[in-house]
């Protein structure tokens, strides 16, 4: 069994790791054990969720990769809202996926550790619930599921689900959905929908899970 950690943006992210990442995981020899960033250190305590400035996940990440330096690491953090001041954000390309994958070259590249292979979530976590629609309505009615199901539509994958403030899928959940909770929400929908429709219909989260598998070998 290999151990993984990954570093993730809050407890939405650590959630979905321990519910639904981690039992898949476990049956492909992997451990995998979420870390929510830290962003801020006093002499007392850690503050914990959110990501403001990359300098800050820089630090952290370096701490954890030299922590577990005989181990994998990774992250789970949102594409959408990713700190400007990050290596490669500024070079973004017509392609969604292949500006999402030098900004992950770019910082790994950065924090030079060899144990270290960093991920977003395009657009966010939320954009994986977007896999199937239908699973909505055990929170929601009908109508609500079919305007989600619409929002979809309008997209090659759920991945493509745009980043903005108005148009981030868990702005867009929100919008239809005022009660939707990220955490116990969230959780349940993607433990109903099942990673392997996550897999089956976001192209950058399925290289992800493959690459992690691929430490097991």
């Amino acid at each position: 069994m290999k151990n993984l950690y990954i570093y993730c943006e809050g407890p939405t992210e650590e959630s979905f790791i321990d519910n639904v990442l981690t039992p898949y995981l476990l049956d492909h020899g992997v451990y995998s054990k979420p870390i929510i960033c830290t962003t801020k250190r006093t002499k007392t305590e850690k503050h914990k969720g959110g990501v403001s400035d990359y300098r800050k996940i820089r630090t952290e990440l370096s701490i954890l990769c030299k922590q577990h330096k005989n181990e994998t690491v990774t992250t789970m953090f949102d594409y959408y809202g990713f700190p400007p001041n990050a290596p490669g954000v500024e070079r973004k390309s017509r392609y969604l996926l292949e500006s999402v994958n030098d900004i992950e070259r770019a910082v790994e590249a950065d924090i030079d550790a060899p144990n270290l292979f960093f991920n977003f979530t395009v657009h966010e976590f939320e954009g994986l619930l977007f896999s199937n629609t239908s699973v909505f309505d055990s929170i929601a009615s009908l109508e609500a599921v079919a305007q989600l199901q619409r929002i979809r539509e309008q997209y090659e994958t759920p991945e493509h689900i745009n980043d903005s403030i108005y148009t981030a899928p868990s702005k867009r959940i929100v919008n239809v959905i005022p009660s939707y909770t990220k955490v116990s929400d969230g959780t349940m929908i993607s433990t109903k929908i099942g990673i392997n429709k996550m897999l089956a219909e976001c192209e950058h989260f399925r290289e992800w899970i493959k690459r992690i598998r691929m430490i097991a070998k």
